[in-house]
């Protein structure tokens, strides 16, 4: 595979993209994330979701420190080529950072956002808080 598909990409002004994470089946969207050259590249190749992580400002492999990979069934980008849509198998059914299955487990009721979706696994066990 050459990398010529990667100059298709229209990278922001910081070099990223967004990636939604969708669950192959389901259709669930469970993450958003954001991604570089580097990162897509390697998801591409390893098979495996790479993102870029603004706060570590470093790649992140998804699942490295939790075991909760994100196996790659197809990369999408949107009509702009501005989005990149990774359609995966999450491994271990987790894919929140807080233990839950997908990072859209608020909903707005009654003026504020609640928690709808259960917490499946602490995230001190995951992570060694």
């Amino acid at each position: 595979m050459t990398a010529d598909w990667l100059e298709q990409i229209k990278w922001n002004e910081r070099g990223l993209v967004p990636a939604i994470a969708q669950e192959v089946g389901s259709g669930k969207v469970l993450m958003v994330a954001w991604m570089n050259r580097e990162a897509l590249s390697l998801t591409a190749t390893s098979g495996k979701a790479v993102y870029w992580s603004r706060s570590r400002n470093r790649l992140w492999r998804k699942g490295e420190e939790s075991g909760n990979e994100q196996i790659v069934q197809e990369l999408r980008t949107d009509c702009d080529n501005d989005v990149i849509l990774i359609q995966v198998e999450q491994i271990g059914g987790i894919a929140c950072h807080t233990g839950r299955h997908n990072c859209f487990f608020r909903r707005l009721e009654d003026g504020g956002f609640r928690d709808i979706e259960p917490q499946l696994k602490d995230p001190d066990t995951i992570y060694g808080g």
